[in-house]
């Protein structure tokens, strides 16, 4: 296996150019592959969607893609994908869809569900979180692999930093860093504190998941962010509407692509153009 110095080099090239970025670059959620050769705005795409598909669309704008553990561990409490297996699925997406920014590899979330779900304690979601990056590195150094911090607490981030540096992986010499375990948080104060706390540490943030809420405290902290929040408003909406209204659908615009983009021009464009949290000095993390 090279050494974790050599894997790193591969990655030295994009940090000119996120640094050069004047704000938070933002993954809409989607669903529906084939919104990737429609879209101008980034778009945010499972793994678990695309698999499988004969023919891909090809990207009109930088995309993303989620590599779908949430899914696979709660449904099997394990990777049922091999890193093989998901390293031959991302070749086949970058070469056959293109403008792939960053593959998440495959991660294990900390969520207290989750560790009960596997049977296995955080410090072990996390060994084998780095060990998937190295692998996964090691089978294909040109993808664009993004590393993810897995905690519950903020004693659980510090150790798993620490644990990547140990490994021999730089975390804030990399283009973005995910931070797993946030988005099903009930309270937006503890993911601000850990958001907050890794950005010190000159760490350039992926937030998976970011409600809106924690992208107003801690948006000019994160160099990028993904949401699927636009599909849970567009359900909660048409459920309202037929409960007020005998014979009205009980589906709204979760499957148009319409509706997931006036959700990102009306909730997240005004907050990346008003700088999210700039009166209090916040801004994205740079390196030294």
């Amino acid at each position: 296996m090279k050494g974790p110095q050599t894997m790193q080099t591969q990655f030295d090239w994009s940090i000119a150019s996120v640094e050069a970025r004047p704000s938070l670059q933002y993954f809409v959620g989607a669903h529906r592959p084939h919104w990737l050769a429609l879209s101008s705005q980034s778009l945010f795409v499972s793994h678990r969607t695309l698999r499988g598909r004969r023919s891909l669309p090809v990207a009109r704008a930088p995309w993303a893609l989620d590599s779908g553990g949430f899914s696979e561990l709660s449904l099997f409490g394990e990777w049922q994908t091999t890193p093989r297996e998901y390293v031959a699925a991302v070749r086949r997406y970058a070469s056959e869809i293109g403008k792939l920014e960053f593959a998440s590899q495959q991660d294990w979330m900390c969520e207290p569900k989750m560790i009960a779900r596997t049977g296995l304690s955080i410090e072990e979601h996390q060994r084998r979180t780095i060990a998937n990056y190295l692998e996964l590195c090691e089978l294909a150094p040109e993808l664009p692999w993004m590393p993810v911090i897995q905690g519950w607490t903020l004693i659980d981030y510090a150790r798993h930093v620490e644990q990547w540096q140990a490994a021999g992986v730089e975390l804030d010499r990399l283009p973005r860093v995910g931070v797993g375990s946030i988005c099903r948080r009930d309270s937006t104060h503890a993911t601000s504190h850990v958001l907050h706390w890794l950005a010190a540490d000159g760490i350039r943030i992926h937030a998976f998941g970011a409600k809106v809420a924690a992208l107003r405290s801690s948006g000019g902290l994160i160099a990028s962010a993904d949401s699927m929040a636009w599909s849970y408003a567009a359900r909660r909406e048409a459920r309202q509407v037929a409960a007020w209204t005998e014979g009205a659908p009980k589906t709204g615009g979760q499957n148009r692509l319409e509706t997931a983009l006036e959700w990102y021009a009306e909730r997240i464009e005004p907050l990346i153009a008003s700088g999210f949290c700039a009166e209090t000095g916040a801004t994205l993390p740079r390196a030294a």
